[in-house]
């Protein structure tokens, strides 16, 4: 095997897997143990990976945060058939938590003729939902001007008075190793409390968001059902660890 296909069969199993023990790239790669030593030192070198007693563990780039007008730009097809999907997993009479994000709000158009009642922390939700005739509680707290999320001990306080058959989640990042993460404390706050509150909750996110870590843990994959719009072949080894939807077109 030549050293690039050595080289990217390493990463391809760190991105995977997250850690990697030399022993193991032995057998895989049927080499010697100095051959893996000098290919986990030169990747190390070019900051593809860390090494660690007996292996080499995935480098990590922590994601910087868009703001809601950047983030409506991308992958717009795809927030589109995952907010048509999330929306049929609503019933009538049903109590439910959008939190703020493009891609849950991809979801409101489809909610238009369901008789239910949301609570969420996104201005434009409210504002949106609240011309479509649906009963819409907005939590308070202080505004976040690059979201437009509301944050905050106020909001955090307010969602622990409720519950909520159902709640739709937002993500930033999706990683086997590091669970869904996401930039900022205080939305990640949130998340977590409208999660706890809920009988079940649905994570929306596009394929940009698996493989991604960020500042703050939110929550276990296993924890939650992730409704995305189509998984990969490399990211099918996700599905041991929680279960995931793809949206229909």
């Amino acid at each position: 095997m030549l050293t690039e296909e050595r080289h990217q069969l390493i990463l391809d199993l760190l991105k995977r897997d997250g850690i990697v023990k030399s022993q193991h790239l032995m057998d895989v790669i049927d080499c010697s143990e100095s051959t893996v030593r000098r290919d986990l030192d030169q990747l190390e070198n070019d900051g593809e990976l860390t090494r660690i007693h007996g292996g080499a563990k995935r480098t990590y780039q922590l994601g910087e945060e868009l703001t809601t007008t950047q983030k409506s730009f991308k992958n717009i097809q795809s927030k589109a058939f995952i907010g048509k999907s999330a929306a049929r997993l609503v019933e009538n009479n049903e109590i439910i938590f959008i939190d703020a994000g493009t891609t849950t709000f991809a979801m409101l158009p489809y909610l238009k003729a369901k008789h239910i009642t949301v609570v969420t922390n996104g201005i434009q939700h409210a504002s949106l939902l609240a011309e479509q005739g649906i009963e819409t509680y907005l939590s308070g707290g202080k505004i976040k001007h690059s979201t437009k999320a509301m944050i905050g001990s106020q909001s955090l306080n307010g969602l622990k008075n409720y519950r909520f058959d159902k709640a739709f989640l937002g993500m930033n990042g999706i990683d086997l190793a590091f669970g869904c993460t996401t930039p900022d404390p205080e939305e990640a706050g949130l998340k977590q409390i409208a999660h706890q509150q809920a009988a079940a909750t649905f994570l929306l996110a596009d394929q940009s968001k698996w493989n991604q870590v960020h500042f703050v843990k939110v929550c276990e994959l296993e924890d939650v059902t992730i409704l995305t719009d189509k998984l990969d072949n490399n990211l099918q080894h996700y599905r041991a660890k929680t279960t995931i939807m793809e949206a229909a077109k």
